[in-house]
């Protein structure tokens, strides 16, 4: 038996072909590869020299964060990989003469969606932290 949200997501589905299943897929690994450049900025800003030694709780500050970039590069390594493997039975999919892709596929993609989202969304916090913070001491540095 289908249960709502299962209906739901069909419903969704139904909106949308393998193709743009397909298109969208390439598209999160489009953003994830364009974070790394963005990873690697904040990771060279946070072992800069650029904050002020003496401002308190610094070296915590600095551990912390330090150590949310580096889940937030293995999340985005493991969705990359999770996304290599989706998009091959996708082009499974498309290859095939299946008419359309089963539930257990359009909650897989559902759910990579999610994962997918909550990275992206967990960078975006944390560079908006470390850019807010090194604002504040670059502002500061700059007043006579």
């Amino acid at each position: 038996m289908v249960t709502k949200m299962e209906t739901e997501k069909l419903n969704w589905t139904g909106q949308k072909n393998e193709d743009d299943l397909y298109k969208e897929t390439e598209q999160w690994k489009s953003s994830l590869k364009f974070a790394d450049n963005a990873i690697l900025f904040v990771e060279r800003l946070l072992n800069s020299y650029v904050f002020e030694p003496d401002t308190p709780d610094l070296f915590e500050w600095l551990q912390n964060h330090k150590i949310r970039l580096h889940r937030v590069r293995a999340a985005k390594k493991e969705i990359q990989e999770e996304i290599s493997q989706h998009k091959n039975m996708l082009a499974g999919i498309l290859e095939s003469a299946a008419d359309s892709c089963d539930i257990s596929f359009l909650r897989r993609h559902a759910v990579l969606k999610q994962k997918v989202n909550a990275c992206t969304k967990d960078f975006k916090d944390l560079k908006a932290d470390v850019f807010n913070y090194a604002g504040a001491i670059l502002r500061k540095k700059r007043k006579p």
